[in-house]
């Protein structure tokens, strides 16, 4: 079971290293690198329809995402002049699932939600020891894991009822399974503020860097420590459950007693206390800012992989200044998709291909339940090499 969250050849950062040190494709791996995203498969929910069923269990929803992504390797890419096209698609490096695992286990009138500890398991089930797909070198493909909000405020608590009030294992989970580190984290010792999940992966020249939720103040100095290790000529990529538009009710609540309460509506998962003001419906934008900033610095971070808000998309974030240029994917979800729910023919994941070389990528839309096998939908190509090339053209 393990097997599957650690990649071979790669060396993880610690919480409490201070280096990185990155590895190279050996000679008989190819020049592509390819993975698979997905995101929100919010276990302990029911999808309203599904393959003629009604409310349907996110476990059921999410084994017949498995069992598509089980079925890639002899899948053709589309002829959309993008990388890899007409080809079948063959190993699969490592897939990323991007937060939400498990639901926020709120137990009211309206919802209820099994423990997030229940879920947890459903996961390792299907996506750890259900999923049978290899890498270019014939080994188990890993799973990467971040952690969203959800996870976060099963940890915390939240402004309606939990049952429990709070399950901190799925974060414990995560942060020992990703992090491996010399001393695990546990249920009675877990510190939400101390054992945030960041971990990197350096693959094929490719610096890949997963973060907790948002890079906030707390994650943008692991990266500030981590990037003083990486070359600049480096690519690096971003997975994170949020979008770079970061919502406002995930910082701490700026009001009062900066707590949690159903008046203000604030959750405190992230590291700061919102500066824009006082209520939950204004945008972040000085929050942004401060990430535009960090980007403007380091321009080699030329993509950014994200949940939370679900459905396929391939945009340019410019930042609230309009300073930089950052090639984002947004990524649906099998249970909360905003297209996908209502058309379960739009249900899908990404394929990415990456051209080490030319360091060009190509996101695939793959609608995984729309026929027998998959169909594709959208496609977009574009280079990842930094500094400027990947922020001056789409």
């Amino acid at each position: 079971m393990a097997a599957r969250f650690a990649l071979p050849l790669v060396l993880v950062l610690m919480v409490t290293a201070a280096v990185t040190i990155g590895t190279t494709f050996l000679d008989d791996q190819p020049g592509e690198l390819q993975f698979v995203v997905t995101s929100d498969a919010h276990y302990g929910l029911t999808r309203a329809t599904f393959r003629g069923h009604a409310d349907v269990d996110a476990q059921i929803v999410n084994q017949a995402l498995v069992a598509k992504l089980n079925r890639l390797a002899d899948v053709r890419f589309p002829l959309d002049g993008g990388l890899s096209e007409d080809r079948p698609i063959g190993g699969i490096d490592f897939v990323v699932e991007a937060g939400d695992i498990t639901n926020r286990e709120e137990h009211t009138d309206e919802l209820t939600v099994q423990p997030a500890s229940a879920s947890w398991a459903q996961f390792v089930a299907d996506y750890v020891d259900g999923l049978q797909l290899r890498d270019h070198s014939g080994a188990a493909t890993p799973v990467f894991v971040v952690a969203g909000n959800h996870e976060a405020s099963n940890a915390v608590g939240f402004y309606k009822t939990m049952r429990p009030a709070t399950d901190v294992m799925p974060l414990v989970e995560i942060y020992n399974r990703m992090l491996n580190p010399a001393r695990p984290a546990s249920v009675t010792a877990f510190d939400y503020q101390r054992d945030r999940v960041f971990y990197t992966r350096d693959i094929g020249g490719v610096h890949f860097v997963f973060l907790h939720i948002w890079p906030d103040s707390a994650m943008r100095a692991r990266m500030e420590e981590d990037f003083a290790h990486v070359n600049t000529s480096t690519p690096i990529i971003i997975f994170t459950h949020d979008q770079p538009d970061v919502e406002a009710k995930h910082f701490i609540n700026p009001n009062g007693a900066h707590d949690i309460n159903a008046d203000d509506r604030f959750e405190n998962l992230l590291a700061d206390r919102f500066a824009d003001g006082t209520t939950v419906d204004i945008p972040g934008l000085l929050e942004q800012a401060q990430f535009e900033q960090f980007l403007a610095r380091h321009a080699n971070v030329t993509a950014y992989f994200h949940g939370n808000s679900n459905w396929h998309q391939v945009y340019e974030w410019n930042g609230p200044g309009h300073s930089v240029r950052l090639h984002v994917v947004r990524v649906d979800s099998p249970m909360k998709g905003a297209v996908s729910s209502l058309d379960e023919t739009r249900l899908s994941f990404e394929v990415v291909t990456l051209d080490v070389a030319s360091r060009t990528m190509t996101v695939r839309e793959c609608l995984w339940n729309a026929a027998p096998s998959v169909e594709w939908g959208d496609s977009a190509t574009f280079t990842f090499a930094p500094p400027t090339a990947a922020r001056s053209t789409f």
